[in-house]
């Protein structure tokens, strides 16, 4: 994907007219992906950084990881036997275990998309 670069005349000197990308839309699972790879992927990091697909793949995980981290919630709160009559009956115990299953649903992400 190659595009032609323009110029346009400033006196005697030609100035290209550059525009700058985009910018990605990559949340915090995208920055964590990131964060590792450059700690401890440093020559992958690279190599996706000077090919320009670096971004593209930040905003593939971070997508990934938020649709994997719902669908790892929503059944494990089946599972477990959280309804929605347990939060407005007993709201705290609802909270308490929800974020439970929220904590092991973002280590199992972590450990499958993040840091592999």
């Amino acid at each position: 994907m190659s595009k032609k670069l323009t110029y346009h005349r400033e006196s005697d000197y030609l100035i290209p007219d550059l525009v700058a990308p985009d910018d990605p839309n990559i949340g915090i699972w995208g920055q964590r992906r990131k964060g590792y790879l450059k700690k401890n992927k440093s020559a992958i990091y690279i190599g996706m950084l000077l090919s320009g697909e670096l971004n593209a793949h930040l905003e593939e995980i971070d997508c990934s990881v938020t649709a994997m981290l719902s669908q790892l919630v929503d059944s494990m709160a089946k599972q477990e036997g959280i309804t929605e009559a347990l939060k407005a009956e007993k709201q705290m115990e609802w909270v308490r275990r929800m974020n439970a299953i929220r904590s092991a649903a973002e280590e199992i992400v972590l450990n499958d998309l993040i840091y592999c």
